[in-house]
């Protein structure tokens, strides 16, 4: 993994990849599978060069070709890279940090860039944020999750998800279960992992409904 160790030793001008719905935190892993042309053409420019891309979702406006930016995203380094016999690309993205939308630029490339803004997430390049949540907020959490995971019969690995420390589980979840684009929007602006905690926690609670309903649980 590359060296950032603060914001300006990260590119300012950066690619970015448009993707509702994927999200992208720092120090998560994003597998992608790249198809289209234009950003098969953009994984070739930076392979090329420092392999950072950023993932940013879109909001209302623009149009279908080329539809306006969240204002917030998060880039990542290209931290595997295969290649199918069908030519597609096989990669996954290591979250490094996150940036507001700067300037877009027009370059008159198949593929969007934009200048990066990073002041405002600067300690997202710091040690790993440890998550310290009272013995009451991780019941409420554990609680709200099997709920969650049993009404959509979904199911994890519940000894590695114990023994896992809770700001890694807390990400994995942001990013793997199936939330809003809204919503994974919301994990992202949100200024620490307590905060993310805490709207997980919520959005869990929400979609899981009345526990009176709840099915059998997975043991």
């Amino acid at each position: 993994m590359a060296p950032y160790r603060q914001t300006a030793d990260l590119p300012q001008l950066i690619p970015v990849f448009p993707l509702d719905g994927a999200l992208l935190l720092p120090g998560g892993e994003l597998p992608l599978q790249i198809f289209e042309p234009r950003y098969l053409n953009m994984i070739d420019d930076v392979m090329a060069g420092d392999r950072v891309i950023g993932m940013i979702q879109t909001r209302q406006g623009g149009d279908r070709e080329r539809p306006k930016l969240a204002d917030v995203g998060c880039v990542g380094r290209i931290t595997s890279y295969n290649e199918t016999s069908d030519g597609r690309y096989l990669i996954t993205l290591t979250g490094v940090c996150r940036f507001e939308a700067g300037e877009e630029l027009d370059l008159r490339l198949p593929y969007r860039q934009l200048r990066a803004r990073y002041t405002r997430f600067g300690g997202d390049l710091g040690q790993d944020e440890d998550l310290e949540a009272p013995a009451p907020a991780r019941a409420r959490f554990a609680r709200a999750l099997k709920r969650y995971l049993n009404l959509r019969q979904l199911d994890i690995d519940w000894e590695s998800a114990q023994e896992a420390p809770l700001e890694a589980l807390v990400n994995s979840l942001c990013m793997g279960l199936p939330f809003e684009p809204a919503e994974k929007q919301a994990f992202l602006e949100t200024p620490d992992l307590a905060g993310r905690f805490e709207i997980l926690t919520t959005l869990l609670e929400i979609d899981a409904g009345d526990p009176d309903d709840e099915p059998p649980r997975l043991q």
